[in-house]
């Protein structure tokens, strides 16, 4: 397996997957079908990264790095294919990006969750991740949780 940069050819398995997941997990808001549907408007464009995870050309996930100011990202857009989960993969996202960030002199890398995500908040913890306010209003209806990374 490998992690690889955004291509537009990926563009429908970021959509896919994430979509997979929403509606799994919880529902799709509008905000989230325009951003799926159009990652290079929307992440790529205005300077944020989407990156895959890759074995055998076939996409087991993704994630996202979208850019909230010249040095702060949010972490989002993570989902990983139900057949391929347990398998770290959304570990090794994870940790690809704190990687990134710290190569690319980022000072703020966030994330919105969901407390019901008990694996999830548990890994991002694990990672160093840290829980901060929330802000009201939430840009996510669905998020009751917001983490930061600590940088520096």
């Amino acid at each position: 397996m490998q992690i690889v940069t955004f291509k537009p050819n990926y563009s429908q398995a970021f959509y896919d997957l994430n979509m997979e997941w929403l509606e799994t997990f919880f529902y799709v808001e509008a905000y989230d079908r325009e951003v799926l549907s159009n990652p290079m408007k929307y992440i790529i464009e205005p300077g944020g990264h989407i990156f895959f995870a890759v074995e055998d050309d076939i996409v087991l996930g993704t994630v996202a790095l979208l850019k909230r100011s010249e040095t702060s990202f949010e972490l989002t857009k993570m989902a990983v294919r139900p057949d391929a989960r347990g398998k770290q993969i959304g570990q090794k996202l994870l940790h690809y990006c704190i990687d990134f960030a710290h190569d690319n002199d980022f000072e703020c890398l966030f994330l919105y969750s969901h407390r019901t995500l008990e694996n999830a908040i548990y890994i991002y913890k694990k990672y160093g991740f840290v829980e901060i306010p929330l802000e009201q209003p939430n840009p996510y209806e669905r998020s009751n949780i917001k983490m930061e990374y600590p940088l520096s």
